[in-house]
């Protein structure tokens, strides 16, 4: 009888284990890498500001990455950076690493690489010559970090493969974003804006990933929202309000259990955690006397050297004992037109509202900016938005419950957009064949939007141009009859698509791909479409694939855009907001048939991922890695004051100090070139809280939005410098003894690097 128990408690097991197996749809895996770049010296990229270099960190970069795949079938991955955009030569690279390691497992028709756009992060990653002039050409060091570091993310997440199931979800968000070019919107058919009630997608879609072990590992989301927060004047790398969003809901996840495999989670407010110190260590004692005995005993530490920097590598963040981290992405869509500044566009020497259809003050672009709703302060807007788009995200996660089924796939082919042959429906009902152009920018391109304003006397909405800018050009390369023909309404600044000297200029050939998980298809797109582009191209893949009578989708396909992927081309208006040539009107290289060269070569690619047919292009991009040139100088040598060492204090937290939630604390150290060693995976910054009598223990880091790290010269070419750390307190801080902490890397004339810290005098916060 034992026996028969035995057997039967066996055949039990074995089944609910065999059901377990059978209830995972896919195998899936997540993974994420450091990809924050030089602090210091390099152009920031994005909003074309010369004068925009970078000198900190406000928070550190990510590379999120994303697997899934059938159980002996197809595989795709989905790489989210925090960075601007994706990068042509960025990819290439990438997918050289891959192979080399995965063999064909991994390359350009089932890997996708999309940006943020940040426009705070270091720039001279791309290729072409247009997109690396203000950061003095290429800069190997930023390319190096990306690429490194997705190419981690991924290994991260290819290691992380294991069963489980993915579910979806979508929901508005209101107050996260507005449309910064109205009058453009407008000039789309009344029939047409009539069918939205909002002119910007309010709509988030968010993918939870659940190992069958550990429970919720995961999520990544797309909403449409400018990372604009933070401003042209901005010089500490920052992954604005996405990467703000993403390192809230990562912390969230973290103390509320789902990085540790719970499945019971309360949801939070991020205002209540800005992180999570007093769940790293208990609650030191409240006597407030014997907390300031023992700071008064901590003073300055002196600078002094390290073996290595290993000892650099203090993180607050540490792994999981073995169990996956949880990565959460927020993912860039067709953001063209919108702007998380949603208080609106106002004058800076009046105050009043900008022109409506010029965004000008007195005639003057340069005096009109979007205000975000921490203004004035852009660090509290980045913040705000931010957690907008975080709340909704733990909304969204917390109720998802369409389970995604059906299967993995994927098209991808390339198209040299400077010459596509587009077929239009003519008005009398036939067609007409349209041709794509050379890439080109308008006058309006250099006026910039009320995000970034340009300068000089350039507006947006300028379908003439002015003749002497048209003078300024011609030096440069005159526009043929043919390409002006052809770009019309535009007044060509820059004939981009034709210069190539020292080599090209703007791309011509790019990528276009979907990717497949069941309901969920994901169009990657190679740039920056605007609210009514997204929303043309999402319905004309819908209708090819919901029409195709097959049954294998249905109206409840979630069709979401991945804006700038793989690789960057700038923006993609309507035929009729092109004719308004506003900004993004003037940025939109390819003319004014663009987008409808978009929606065909998607609807073919639409069409072979249902009919199973493999689309082949024999174009390829450019791989001009051996012809990238940089100006930008290198760190020859970093010195300091006699008697003086790196890593001391030069200004040191005031003696006998006592801080409160919301007040900030700073000390500066004598510092080196943050460009020495970018301590990938390290902190520049740290807060430590005393533990018991004598153990210091890591609290915040350069990962964490309340610290912030500013690197200056006393002169451009000084070989001196300081490191200010500024550390606003959370409200949600554990009272005790605290200390601020550097790390540094110096070099010598001789090009010696060593590693350095120190510290401030420790002070209480109650």
């Amino acid at each position: 009888m034992a026996n028969m128990w035995f057997y039967l408690l066996l055949l039990v097991s074995i089944q609910n284990i065999g059901g377990t197996q059978s209830d995972s749809t896919y195998l899936i895996g997540l993974g994420s890498y450091d990809i924050t770049g030089p602090a210091a010296d390099v152009n920031m990229m994005g909003y074309a500001n010369a004068e925009q270099i970078a000198s900190g960190v406000h928070f550190r970069l990510k590379a999120r990455a994303f697997i899934v795949a059938e159980p002996g079938g197809n595989r795709v991955v989905f790489v989210n950076l925090d960075a601007c955009m994706a990068s042509q030569l960025v990819t290439i690279k990438v997918l050289e690493r891959l192979k080399s390691r995965y063999g064909d497992m991994y390359n350009d028709k089932n890997v996708a690489i999309s940006g943020i756009h940040t426009h705070a992060g270091p720039g001279g990653y791309l290729q072409y010559v247009v997109y690396i002039v203000t950061s003095l050409g290429f800069v190997r060091q930023s390319f190096d970090v990306i690429v490194d570091g997705i190419e981690k993310s991924i290994i991260e997440a290819h290691e992380n493969l294991r069963p489980g199931n993915i579910f979806v979800n979508n929901g508005e968000l209101l107050d996260a974003s507005i449309n910064r070019s109205p009058s453009a919107y407008l000039n789309n058919p009344d029939a047409e804006r009539s069918k939205f009630k909002y002119d910007v997608d309010k709509e988030m879609t968010l993918l939870k990933f659940v190992d069958d072990e550990w429970g919720p590992i995961g999520s990544f989301n797309w909403f449409a929202t400018h990372g604009t927060s933070m401003s042209r004047t901005n010089s500490l790398i920052s992954g604005d309000n996405k990467g703000a969003a993403a390192r809230f809901m990562e912390d969230w996840a973290e103390q509320t259990g789902y990085a540790k495999g719970s499945d019971i989670v309360t949801s939070v407010r991020h205002s209540s955690l800005h992180r999570r110190v007093s769940m790293i260590i208990p609650q030191p004692h409240e006597n407030f006397h014997k907390l300031r005995q023992l700071a008064s005993s901590f003073l300055a530490s002196g600078g002094r050297h390290l073996a290595s920097s290993e000892s650099v590598s203090q993180r607050v963040r540490n792994g999981q004992d073995g169990k996956p981290k949880f990565v959460s992405a927020f993912c860039q869509s067709n953001c063209g037109d919108v702007s998380p500044n949603v208080l609106g566009t106002f004058c800076i020497d009046t105050g009043l509202p900008c022109d409506f259809n010029h965004s000008t003050c007195n005639g003057k672009n340069e005096l009109c900016y979007g205000r975000g709703p921490g203004y004035p302060d852009e660090f509290e807007s980045t913040r705000i938005i931010g957690d907008r788009q975080f709340t909704k995200a733990v909304e969204l996660f917390d109720k998802a419950s369409e389970q995604v089924k059906g299967k993995v796939d994927y098209r991808q082919t390339y198209i040299d957009f400077s010459k596509l042959e587009v077929t239009l429906l003519s008005s009398d009902g036939g067609q007409e064949v349209v041709k794509t152009c050379p890439a080109a920018m308008g006058f309006a391109f250099a006026a910039g939007t009320t995000d970034g304003p340009g300068a000089f006397d350039f507006k947006q909405g300028d379908d003439k141009g002015n003749p002497f800018w048209k003078l300024v050009r011609n030096l440069l390369k005159t526009p043929s009859k043919e390409q002006v023909a052809c770009q019309q309404p535009k007044p060509i600044l820059l004939d981009t698509g034709d210069m190539d000297l020292p080599y090209d200029w703007a791309p011509a050939i790019l990528p276009v791909q979907i990717i497949r998980i069941g309901q969920v298809v994901i169009l990657c797109v190679p740039g920056e479409f605007s609210t009514m582009a997204g929303r043309r191209l999402r319905d004309a893949v819908r209708t090819v694939l919901t029409s195709d009578g097959n049954g294998e989708f249905d109206s409840n396909v979630h069709i979401v855009i991945a804006g700038l992927s793989n690789t960057y081309s700038q923006y993609v208006t309507t035929y009729d907001e092109y004719l308004i040539q506003r900004y993004e009107g003037a940025s939109t290289l390819y003319g004014p048939h663009t987008l409808n060269g978009y929606i065909q070569e998607f609807k073919k690619l639409a069409s072979a991922l249902l009919d199973g047919k493999i689309i082949e292009s024999d174009l390829q991009p450019p791989d001009l890695l051996d012809k990238q040139i940089s100006f930008l100088p290198p760190v020859v040598m970093d010195t300091t004051p006699y008697g003086v060492k790196f890593g001391d204090v030069g200004t040191d937290v005031p003696e006998n100090s006592t801080f409160r939630p919301g007040d900030m604390v700073t000390a500066t150290f004598w510092s080196a070139c943050p460009r020495n060693d970018l301590l990938t995976e390290g902190t520049f910054s740290l807060v430590e809280i005393l533990d018991g009598s004598s153990t210091w223990v890591p609290a915040y880091d350069d990962d964490d939005f309340s610290l912030r790290f500013k690197w200056s010269r006393p002169s451009r070419f000084s070989a001196h410098s300081h490191a200010t750390i500024e550390w606003r307190i959370p409200e949600t801080v554990a009272a005790g003894v605290y200390r601020l902490r550097h790390f540094g890397t110096s070099k010598s004339l001789f090009g010696k690097i060593r590693h350095f810290t120190g510290t401030s005098r420790a002070f209480v916060v109650l």
